[in-house]
């Protein structure tokens, strides 16, 4: 009895000792599970979206870049191979047999012919493959025409530059996508707690303007220095082998205004002496490892435009829609009033790049001034996109207004002016007349780009906006090909004629925008899924209900025009400035 009554006490006595340490167990557990007592929510989430803030402006710049470089090497080795390729004792020498002079034609036919097709495939292929994809898929053949002048055939150049025309408005609407896309994602990261605040409800006009205004010129400024970059196989490389302008020039008779056609007269050989192949193979490779690099950059360096189930969503609204929605978008006004200035657009680039460039600068200053003339072009439309920034105080229209009016005088100017063959007094004129034009290029490109976004800010239309805007820039630069015979007063005064009426047009469209008239544009479809198997969510992106419920809700909605509240220019639409 009494060893009973002890192991009672005993076990009376463990009772309270087991309760406290399972206490302590308890607490130790909050202290290693629980919250620190020094950490800070709200500064923690600070520096989340700061991360997220500096990852945009990464991707920005690398995009820049990538541009930048892409479009250097590809015009670099274009115009370095098209002055090769145009001496005849370079031909005879090197390719006497294969007609060299024929596939050129047939490579620039390849190159300006192909972005014709463009709207038939650049939606699906920018869809399919994801903004980011896109832009390296292109920049990876832009490498591939590199590669395929390490062995100068017909079934190398021929294919690859039709290659190159195939993906010219894959690869910058999906840039213009992705920085528009980037400066709406900055403009979330900046104002994250409004964005919580107001859930679900409709961002207030004119949100993101200030970022895609920077973004933009951030852009244009890197990207027109391509147009230098482009020089470089010319001023280190080629210009050690020209002849001077006394020899190049002997048989030029009229320039500028008075010429005929693409520098009539010129010599048909302007080597004096052949490079080695090996000096040649080094300068390809160079330009091989710029255009890697640019896929590097792209691939490394640019994130996603979008969240995975954001691209999911996009291309879930059925092929058939992706391939008819840019052709619908040509529905709305503002579109149809800005075609004359995306022609004007693609007209006054490819003009600088030859017109201007051979029967003005070459025919007076000889062939080896030719790097130094675009360069100057380039400086100046890189240092005067940052003008673009004053959009940030004016209205809209002023910088597409100025950059209008500067060509304009300048068209008037090279109307009424024959330079003089071979006379270098006039070197001042003609490097002024080039960055000039590089000035109002700059305003042209970057604030029609900005236009752009200010217009259509929903992310579901961005693509098919910004292929539009490049597809009409090619068939441009098309026309330009074409015209390329014609006399110089004909292009001068075709040219003219358009800028008038893109301006004309442009402030009507304004003016449209400014009095709220209603828009016309087609409906987005609803994402549909499939519903076999099991889908993760993310951030409710794909949340629109069952394949039956989107039905329904599609079909109680205006069926085809825009009618709703997605497509009144309250949401897309923008007021003058």
């Amino acid at each position: 009895m009494e060893k009973d009554i002890d192991s009672c006490q005993n076990g009376a006595k463990t009772v309270p000792s087991a309760g406290l340490g399972t206490e302590g167990t308890e607490t130790q557990l909050d202290d290693f599970v629980g919250a620190h007592p020094d950490y800070n929510e709200e500064e923690e989430e600070q520096k989340y979206f700061r991360r997220k803030r500096l990852g945009v402006i990464k991707n920005v710049v690398a995009a820049s870049l990538a541009g930048t470089l892409t479009y250097s090497v590809y015009l670099g080795l274009l115009q370095m191979q098209l002055i090769l390729h145009y001496d005849e004792t370079y031909r005879e020498v090197k390719y006497s047999n294969i007609r060299l002079e024929d596939i050129d034609h047939k490579v620039l036919m390849g190159i300006n012919v192909t972005p014709v097709a463009a709207l038939l495939y650049t939606p699906i292929l920018i869809r399919f493959f994801g903004t980011k994809w896109a832009m390296f898929l292109a920049v990876g053949i832009y490498a591939l025409f590199v590669s395929s002048n390490y062995w100068e055939r017909y079934y190398t150049l021929v294919p690859s530059a039709v290659a190159i025309g195939m993906v010219i408005v894959p690869l910058w609407a999906s840039m213009g996508t992705y920085i528009t896309r980037m400066a709406q994602k900055y403009y979330e990261y900046v104002n994250y707690k409004e964005e919580q605040e107001k859930g679900r409800q409709r961002a207030p006009r004119d949100t993101c303007n200030a970022y895609i205004i920077a973004f933009q010129t951030i852009f244009y400024s890197c990207f027109h220095l391509s147009f230098v970059c482009a020089q470089m196989p010319m001023v280190f490389f080629l210009n050690n082998y020209l002849y001077q302008l006394n020899h190049t020039l002997f048989g030029v008779k009229h320039c500028g205004t008075l010429s005929h056609g693409t520098l009539p007269g010129f010599n048909r050989t302007v080597l004096q002496s052949l490079p080695r192949s090996v000096n040649l193979i080094i300068v390809e490779s160079t330009l091989m490892a710029a255009a890697f690099l640019a896929m590097l950059v792209v691939l490394v360096l640019c994130g996603a435009a979008y969240r995975p189930m954001e691209e999911i969503d996009m291309r879930s609204i059925g092929w058939g829609n992706i391939f008819q929605l840019p052709f619908k978008h040509m529905r709305d006004y503002r579109l149809r009033h800005l075609f004359p200035l995306f022609i004007y657009s693609g007209f006054e680039v490819l003009f600088v790049c030859t017109g201007f460039s051979l029967n003005y600068g070459v025919c007076a200053l000889g062939l080896e001034r030719l790097a130094y003339l675009l360069m100057a072009y380039g400086f100046s439309a890189s240092a005067c996109s940052s003008l673009a920034l004053c959009m940030l105080r004016l209205r809209r229209h002023i910088p597409l207004l100025a950059g209008a009016f500067i060509h304009a005088v300048l068209l008037v100017t090279l109307f009424c002016w024959a330079p003089e063959p071979r006379h270098l007094a006039q070197a001042p004129l003609l490097y002024s007349i080039a960055a000039l034009w590089g000035t109002g290029s700059a305003l042209n490109k970057t604030g029609i780009s900005i236009l752009l976004g200010m217009l259509y800010k929903k992310k579901e239309r961005q693509d098919f906006i910004f292929t539009i805007y490049h597809w009409w820039q090619a068939l441009a630069i098309f026309t330009v090909y074409l015209w390329s015979g014609l006399p110089m007063k004909a292009k001068l005064s075709i040219m003219l004629l358009t800028l008038v009426v893109a301006v004309g047009t442009y402030l009507w469209m304004e003016r449209k925008v400014a009095q709220n008239m209603e828009v016309r544009l087609p409906r987005i479809p609803r994402p549909r899924h499939k519903t076999r198997g099991y889908r993760y969510l993310e951030d409710n992106s794909d949340e629109t209900g069952s394949d039956g419920d989107g039905d329904k809700e599609d079909n109680d909605r205006h069926p085809a025009e825009a009618t709703s509240e997605d497509e009144l220019p309250k949401e897309d639409g923008d007021q003058l400035g």
